[in-house]
């Protein structure tokens, strides 16, 4: 397998310019919010920059950070009981480390495209960071820019996803009307020979990850995961601890797929005629077109969105815009219906958590607080299991932390990445007395974002967590959920 030169990648060209797919107005209130339709998009294989607007390149992006210190002079050490901490801000323009593209052929016509930054610091540690399901490589811009300038750091698109979807059609109709050109891939009545046996599974993610990990970087990471890249990340590293050197879980989902797999229940897995293969039925073609529609629909991308970022002030224009270009290409509904029909994973969440303790594994959880998907229940079962894992409760910040409070999760990552490569010599953030280890401690975190300060609060749980600190969290979750929804 080969390394594919950075000029080339799989894009949807579109004749709706992005600026008009973009929030008009800052952060995701609804009143100052405009979406434009969508319309026809053909696919092409052209040259790319950076996963973001080549036009962009080397402008700031969004953040103006002053100087930390003189900006927050004054403000007291404590407040009350709760430490308040200065942290740095996301970097721009220079100061920040230059983000490179590349595209890597996996098989044939599986091709993964992938980001990376800081790739001269030669003696610095790798980091691989693992999207959710939905999005990519861009969520994680602001770690490549920022963690770019110390570490060397890596991000791909998993198969199916993003910028990794194909760039031919894996089952194309026999017949395609001139008027038709906004069929659907994947909805023909034979598979091409490339794409017989694939289905965007999380074993299937799994793989590429390892091999990516083995071909391209070359060495053993930390794999940072959000929401899906949890998993996989998680998964990987129960199955291959010698390429990982330590997993950061935020927000990780657990548990992926609805079908049993066939290699750890071959009978039941029979009963299910179809599990995500190509071509799709033509029971499940007509299924996909109808829910593709609805969820593919930006109204109901914004409607998402506006449910897992917790500080409705963040601005969020380019991931909206990323998501849109995703769902106009041709092979995104095909693709999304064998994803969510897909078998599960050959081990579950849980008992990857097992193995990866067993197996001396480091493992770290940063998790938002308002996540409504993956909630605080979730995070403490996870340190409940792995109760020397330092569990970071973010507030506010939603399902994803890293890109809603990045300033806070770069800081907590370094932090973690010190403590792991000194082995310990150097304590984990917050961990400047013996006590807080068992019992937690809490401190507000505050930095400068454009111009403006803003704090954070963050929890660091001890060892101590009772079932019943479970069971309160999951209560406390659930009536906040049934009040926002009486209102």
């Amino acid at each position: 397998m080969e390394v594919v030169s950075s000029s080339h990648s799989c894009l949807a060209i579109h004749q709706t310019p992005s600026s008009a797919r973009r929030f008009l107005g800052t952060g995701l209130g609804p009143h100052n919010t405009k979406l434009a339709r969508s319309r026809k998009s053909a696919i092409l294989c052209v040259g790319t920059g950076r996963a973001s607007n080549p036009s962009d390149s080397g402008k700031p992006h969004g953040f103006h950070v002053s100087d930390v210190n003189s900006a927050l002079q004054g403000i007291p050490q404590k407040v009350g009981e709760v430490e308040r901490v200065v942290i740095p801000g996301l970097p721009e323009g220079p100061d920040s480390s230059q983000i490179s593209t590349g595209l890597w052929e996996w098989k044939p016509k599986l091709m993964v495209y992938y980001e990376k930054s800081g790739t001269k610091n030669s003696k610095a540690p790798a980091v691989l960071f693992l999207p959710g399901f939905g999005v990519g490589t861009f969520h994680y811009e602001k770690q490549l820019m920022d963690l770019g300038r110390d570490y060397k750091v890596w991000t791909m698109d998993f198969l199916g996803q993003g910028m990794s979807l194909p760039c031919e059609d894996p089952a194309p109709k026999d017949m395609v009307v001139e008027q038709d050109k906004e069929s659907y891939w994947g909805f023909g009545q034979d598979s091409q020979p490339w794409a017989n046996e694939l289905v965007y599974s999380v074993d299937l993610w799994h793989n590429q990850v390892q091999h990516f990990i083995e071909e391209v970087i070359g060495e053993p990471v930390y794999i940072v995961g959000n929401s899906l890249g949890g998993f996989v990340a998680i998964y990987l590293a129960a199955s291959s601890p010698h390429l990982v050197k330590g997993v950061t879980l935020l927000n990780a989902t657990p548990f992926w797929g609805f079908l049993p797999n066939p290699l750890r229940s071959p009978h039941l897995s029979k009963i299910f005629p179809w599990a995500g293969t190509f071509p799709l039925p033509s029971s499940v073609r007509k299924l996909t077109e109808t829910v593709w529609q609805k969820i593919s629909d930006p109204r109901s991308i914004q409607k998402i969105l506006r449910q897992v970022y917790a500080d409705h002030s963040t601005n969020i224009d380019k991931v909206f815009s990323r998501i849109i270009e995703t769902t106009e290409h041709p092979a995104a509904a095909a693709s999304f219906a064998s994803i969510m029909f897909a078998p599960m994973g050959q081990i579950s969440f849980q008992e990857a958590l097992s193995r990866c303790r067993s197996q001396h594994i480091p493992i770290s959880l940063m998790y938002g607080k308002e996540d409504p998907w993956v909630g605080p229940f979730w995070g403490t079962r996870v340190k409940q299991q792995v109760p020397e894992a330092p569990y970071y409760q973010i507030s506010p910040a939603g399902h994803c932390p890293h890109d809603e409070v990045p300033e806070v999760i770069n800081y907590l990552l370094r932090g973690w990445l010190k403590n792991v490569e000194s082995e310990g010599l150097v304590d984990l953030p917050f961990l400047d007395e013996p006590s807080y280890e068992e019992h937690g401690v809490s401190r507000e975190l505050v930095f400068v974002r454009t111009g403006s300060k803003k704090s954070v609060s963050v929890r660091l749980f001890g060892s101590n967590i009772s079932f019943w600190s479970q069971i309160s969290s999951f209560l406390k979750q659930h009536a906040s959920k049934t009040w926002v929804v009486s209102r």
